[in-house]
């Protein structure tokens, strides 16, 4: 705090150094001097609206000096722009006769020419808002002259609210504030109704004209705003008027066509001058210096106020400007070409008339002049905030919602400005019990040394980033570039020229690293004074503003020192600086960290989506245009014709998570088990701004929502048991399950397993916030054991199984010699529903089918209901009630049988209902009723299925077996073998593939002409009825002797050979009689070469006895039927012409025939056999009678008649799967019909069982009745 005394004597040596002042007498503020000079004495705000040339600018800062001001501090004045503070600063040194850095200094951006005991200060706002951080009260000036107020400026609306707030401290202050004659009491206003004090216009009159473009040609392109200013400086010549033009353009690109055009049309005496800020500061000051030629200036609205250009008679106005604009929703700074305001005109109409008449002629209506907005609404209400609530929380300023803006800003605009720092961490929101009262907000770490660089916040945040990633050289390297214009320059008569050289920096990945390449070859070594002529040589080879390079680098040794300051540079060179892809890397995202909201994913070629849904296109004069990676960060989005990212560069997916931190936003989907990774996981989508930066990465669930996860955990892992190593409570209670479920399967009924809920119960209540399977082992360690994790019975029942029932459904069967485990199934519409049984691939062939109707007792009861229920109407309506049948038939019906037969035979003897077995609707019952057969290889592999036993015995071997059998085939088989050779001969062998499954096949010899040969056989029972014949052929072929000897001792002689006539003649009996013997003793199911040689020799004596043994057996026999023959030809002799009786004894030699064929010794045991003769001579008695009394015959044949041709049709009808017990049945009702012949036409032969039509009509009930 400066002591009063220090004060005084401060103050009495300014006194003593006041420089004389000197006032130009001609300006119109003159004439205000001394109302001016006492309003400044008097009030703390004074406010002066003047029009354009009446002096306010370069002569208030005089009048405050003469009003006492200056002596306690600087006179500051703030100008809106750099080339307006440096031409108003020499401009009141010369008044003054100084020169710059005397009594008048400026300070704009890293340019100070202010010298310590200066009383004028003439500043960008800007840099006193800087200044206000070291020095929030301002204590360095006693008068702040805030000039061209009315443009409302950012920096000047934060400027008049940091005075506002100030002046109740700063007693001793005074403000002026200088503003056009636009909305004046809205300044007044703002400071409690200061004064307001106006001064008149220009010194010469200014004539408007106004010259519109033709709307209709304008539409059509015909007429430009160009071609127009162009017209109307052709007719402004040709009155040979003397005066200099400044015509004003909205665009860069129009004011190089413009001089283009006026350069074509006027080659001598005039001079045509560009003036935009791009351009160099010695092609800009050209305007300003004296010439003897007209002067034609060409401008944008860096023309329009502030500065003055000498000789300006007339002004053209085609009434546009690029116009800032910033889209909060999109976060896009716009520079669309727009329409002035009317007070933007009335500045441009005051360029004119300060040496003589002036005319401004307007190249839009008088109509539209005066429907245009007053003034063009303050920046603030159309800025980006961000910067400006970081410095007011940095001046601890208070909440921007509070403070004294002359327009308050839109909330948007705020909201907007609060989301970037935040993005940018700069601030963090404060807890509610935290709040202070000043902002809702405060600054973090980061944004206070953000606040401290006078650069955007996003490159301060770039900068700290930097320094984490030990880029950050490099890295101010790009922030000072992105703090200027471009430096590279185009030339409209050079551009391809400009592109070429400009080409040697060009990264073809990255806008900011082509700027990095271009510091490293102009500026790395420009830093002493040797190499500035160097550097100025190769700005102009390289089409390179040398001021704008300049700048980059004051402002890049500027920016090393605020952080040197800050202490955030390293010291020396402790880490090696980084080059090629790791440099890329920690470069791009330190910029990145800045950008964030500039970020953008590809969509096509150079076509993007950025942030908030925006399309965005690369720029054409990018060095990524048309390589542009699947992302991008941006330096700007600027909307012009369409919405361009500017400065851009490719960058890697993989950065944006990290750096956007809180930003992310996370949505989790599909939470599902898995149980490789043992917990449950999720699908995680991450979004940075809308854009999707991750999708669908997998992450643990338990610590996103542990309730949700455990849910998930215990159904999906614990009660599904979908674990990689079951643990041995899940092995416990999954047994205990599996136990209840099969009583389930068996009953058919799902109500003793209790639900899936339940269990997942169980588990709630014992395993709290477990959602993975290694938290659950740690639990299970500390509780000592997993028992309170092992369910019981009662835990997993709804009610107790009824023990009967359950044991009606066995675990397995017998039949055939065979165990087979039973499988149950309650699973109504797929094949595997109800029992199956698992049959072994060798045990298929010899499955006695009828035993396996009764193998489940439990489906017993079921199945006899439904065929009694599907049963015709005629037998069913005499079975009612069928519950109480189904009872009665289950209680008391004897099994064995097939279940069909069985109850036929039943339901006859008990209530005589005669069914037949084809009237049972078998195959109407339901598939669960029927038995499931697999078949099963060794292991328990399935290799056919079926609810027909018949048709898998038939076979079941598929396309792999098959192959299979085909390879055992090539090794096993051989052929034309005419001796015991080729060792033993097992029964089977197994098959192997190489497919899923093993079978079996049965080898065994078969004859073959000329001898035998091995072949293999897919059916044991095949091989077995084709393997004795082939043994008989190799015997036959070791005892060929024996076997001639054979049959020469069977021919018969003396009256047999007689006899043997009936058979067909002694060689057919001799044939008959050998291949009896031969089918007797060579026969035989061998195996092996031992017991080959063992049987041949064992029957070799044994054949001769054999054969006279047999013809001493069938030598009766063959008399009988020779007697018969004999008697048959007699009768047919005798009856000759006699036609009845002759087809009558044609039908009884028929019936001899079939009695009596030519493989009757084989065909019959020696048990038939005693019969036949009894039957042959019963014939020859129907014989006898039937000739004599033929009609009697022949009535009682036709009931013999019938009963034989029943028996032929129930052999004709015979089903492949018809049990073996019905086969028999049928070959016994034939003899039991020969019986029946000896009861009907020889009783006296007497029959060997009683037999009568009542019993045969029986029989073949009981048969009908049979499967």
């Amino acid at each position: 705090m400066v002591s009063t005394d220090e004060l005084m004597k401060k103050t009495a040596a300014r006194r003593a150094r006041l420089p004389r002042i000197v006032y130009p007498p001609a300006l119109p503020i003159m004439e205000r001097r001394e109302e001016i000079v006492a309003a400044i004495r008097k009030h703390p705000v004074v406010v002066i609206t003047g029009e354009t040339g009446s002096g306010k600018t370069t002569q208030i800062p005089k009048m405050c000096l003469e009003a006492g001001r200056g002596l306690a501090g600087l006179i500051g004045c703030t100008q809106p722009r750099r080339i307006a503070a440096t031409t108003v600063a020499r401009r009141i040194a010369e008044e003054m006769g100084e020169e710059i850095g005397r009594s008048v200094g400026y300070k704009i951006r890293f340019d100070d020419r202010t010298p310590r005991d200066a009383f004028f200060k003439i500043m960008t706002d800007g840099i006193l808002l800087m200044e206000t951080q070291h020095d929030p009260l301002l204590r360095a000036y006693d008068t702040i002259i805030v000039d061209e107020a009315h443009e409302r400026s950012l920096n000047i609306d934060f400027i008049l609210g940091i005075l506002k707030t100030i002046l109740p401290r700063r007693c001793d202050l005074r403000v002026v504030i200088t503003s056009a004659t636009i909305d004046t009491e809205k300044f007044s206003k703002a400071f409690g109704d200061s004064p307001i004090i106006e001064v008149s216009g220009r010194l010469y009159p200014v004539e408007v004209r106004y010259q519109p473009l033709d709307p209709q040609l304008e539409e059509k392109g015909e007429i430009t705003p160009v071609e127009a200013a162009v017209r109307a400086v052709d007719e402004l010549i040709e009155r040979r008027e003397r005066g200099d033009i400044l015509i004003f353009m909205p665009t860069e690109q129009d004011i190089r066509e413009t001089c283009d055009l006026l350069a074509g049309r006027f080659r001598e005496g005039v001079v045509i001058l560009p003036l935009f800020s791009r351009l160099t500061n010695a092609e800009q000051q050209r305007v300003f210096g004296p010439l003897t030629a007209r002067k034609i200036v060409v401008a944008t609205n860096v023309a329009e106020t502030s500065i003055t250009i000498p000789g300006i008679r007339y002004v053209i106005d085609t009434g546009l400007a690029r116009i800032a604009q910033y889209n909060p929703r999109s976060r896009t700074a716009g520079l669309p070409v727009r329409s002035i305001s009317k007070s933007s005109s009335d500045q441009r109409k005051g360029r004119c008339g300060r040496v003589q008449n002036g005319i401004c002629i307007r190249l839009y209506s008088e109509e539209d002049y005066l429907g245009r907005p007053l003034y063009t609404p303050p920046e603030i209400l159309r800025s980006n905030l961000a910067g400006v609530i970081l410095r007011m929380l940095a001046l601890n300023l208070g909440d921007i919602d509070a403070f004294p803006f002359i327009d308050r800003p839109a909330q948007k605009s705020i909201r907007d400005g609060i989301e970037i720092l935040l993005e940018l961490g700069a601030i963090e929101t404060e807890n509610k019990e935290e709040r202070g009262p000043v902002h809702p907000h405060r600054l973090t770490e980061r944004g206070r040394l953000m606040a401290k660089l006078p650069l955007d916040p996003r490159i301060s945040r770039m900068i700290i980033e930097a320094g984490k990633e030990g880029c950050l050289r490099e890295i101010v390297v790009i922030a000072a570039a992105l703090s200027i214009q471009d430096p590279r320059e185009r030339p409209a008569e050079k551009e391809a020229q400009a592109d070429q050289m400009h080409a040697a920096f060009k990264d073809p990945a990255s806008d900011f690293s082509s700027l990095l390449a271009l510091w490293r070859r102009c500026l790395d070594r420009a830093k002493s004074p040797q190499m500035q002529n160097r550097l100025r040589r190769f700005c102009r080879e390289h089409f390179l503003s040398y001021r704008r390079m300049r700048e980059w680098r004051d402002i890049h040794d500027q920016i090393l020192t605020i952080l040197a300051e800050q202490k955030f540079l390293p010291k020396g060179e402790a880490t090696p600086r980084k080059e090629g892809g790791e440099l890329y890397g920690a470069l791009h995202r330190s910029i990145l960290s800045g950008y964030l909201g500039h970020i953008a994913v590809k969509k096509e070629k150079n076509l993007y989506t950025a942030t908030q849904g925006r399309q965005a296109m690369i720029f054409p004069g990018s060095g990524i245009f048309n390589r542009g990676g699947n992302w991008i960060v941006a330096a700007e989005m600027v909307e012009t014709s369409r919405l361009f990212a500017r400065t851009v560069a490719n960058i890697e997916t993989g950065w944006l998570e990290e750096l956007g931190g809180s930003l992310c936003r996370r949505t989790y989907s599909a939470p599902h088990w898995e149980k490789d990774r043992g917990e449950v996981v999720a699908a995680e989508q991450v979004t940075l701004f809308g854009l999707v930066i991750v999708a669908g990465r997998p992450v643990s669930f338990g610590r996103i929502d542990p309730e949700t996860a455990s849910r998930i955990f215990i159904r999906s892992a614990l009660v599904e048991e979908d674990v990689k190593k079951p643990l041995p409570f899940l092995v416990h209670n999954q047994a205990l399950i599996e136990k209840i479920a099969g009583l389930e399967e068996k009953i058919r009924r799902r109500d003793l397993l209790v639900d899936e809920e339940a269990m997942a119960r169980f588990y709630e209540k014992r395993l709290s916030g477990i959602f993975d399977i290694r938290t659950l082992q740690r639990l299970i360690r500390d509780r000592g054991n997993d028992a309170f994790l092992r369910m019981r019975e009662e835990d997993l029942l709804v009610k107790t199984p009824d023990a009967e029932e359950i044991a009606l459904f066995p675990e397995a069967v017998s039949a055939g010699g065979w165990r087979l485990n039973c499988v149950y199934r309650f699973s109504p519409g797929k094949p595997e529903d109800g029992v199956t049984l698992k049959i072994p691939v060798h045990a298929v062939p010899s499955l006695p089918a009828s035993s396996l109707d009764w193998a489940v007792p439990g489906l017993l009861k079921e199945k006899v209901i439904a065929l009694l229920r599907g049963l015709p109407k005629e037998y069913r309506k005499r079975l009612q009630p069928l519950a109480q049948t189904c009872d009665v038939i289950l209680r008391e019906m004897e099994q064995g049988a097939p279940l069909p037969t069985a109850l036929g035979r039943f339901i006859y003897k008990k209530f005589g209902v005669d069914i037949p077995a084809d009237r049972w609707p078998l195959d109407e019952l339901e598939e669960h009723l029927k038995l499931r057969f697999s078949v099963v290889d060794g292991k328990d592999r399935e290799l056919a299925a079926g609810r027909d036993i018949s048709i898998l015995q038939k076979g079941f071997v598929d396309k792999e077996e098959s192959q299979a059998f085909a390879k055992a085939r090539r090794r096993w088989e051989k052929s034309g073998l005419t001796e015991w050779d080729f060792g033993d001969l097992p029964e089977s062998i197994p098959l192997s593939g190489g497919g899923i499954h093993d079978g079996v096949a049965y080898p065994a010899l078969e004859a073959a002409e000329g001898g035998i040969r091995i072949r293999l056989f897919r059916s044991a029972s095949e091989a077995r009825r084709v393997h004795p014949l082939g043994v008989r052929t190799l015997l036959a072929l070791l005892l060929r002797e024996e076997l001639r000897y054979l049959r020469k001792s069977l021919a018969p002689s003396g009256d047999l050979k007689l006899w043997a006539a009936a058979f067909g003649g002694a060689k057919a009996l001799e044939s008959a009689l050998c291949e009896k013997v031969v089918h007797d003793l060579l026969e035989a199911d061998i195996r092996t070469e031992a017991a080959f040689n063992s049987h041949a020799e064992k029957i070799r004596p044994q054949l001769l006895p054999r054969g006279q043994e047999l013809i001493q057996k069938i030598g009766p026999l063959i008399k009988i039927l020779y007697d018969v023959s004999t008697l048959l030809r007699t009768l047919e002799t005798s009856s000759y012409g006699n036609v009845p009786v002759l087809a009558f004894l044609a039908d009884l030699r028929d019936e001899l025939s079939r009695l009596f064929p030519a493989d009757f010794l084989i065909r019959y045991d020696d048990e038939r056999l005693s019969h036949i003769g009894r039957y042959l001579r019963a014939l020859a008695i129907r014989a006898e009678r039937g000739a004599v009394h033929l009609e009697k015959a022949l009535v009682r044949g036709e009931e013999i008649h019938e009963f034989v041709k029943r028996h032929l049709d129930l052999v004709g009808n015979l089903p492949p799967f018809a049990s073996e017990e019905k086969r028999q049945a049928i070959d016994d009702l034939r003899w039991m019909i020969e019986e029946y012949k000896v009861s009907l036409f020889a009783q006296e032969l007497k029959t060997a069982f009683p037999v009568s039509r009542k019993r045969l009509d029986a029989r073949l009930r009981e048969i009908e009745r049979m499967l």
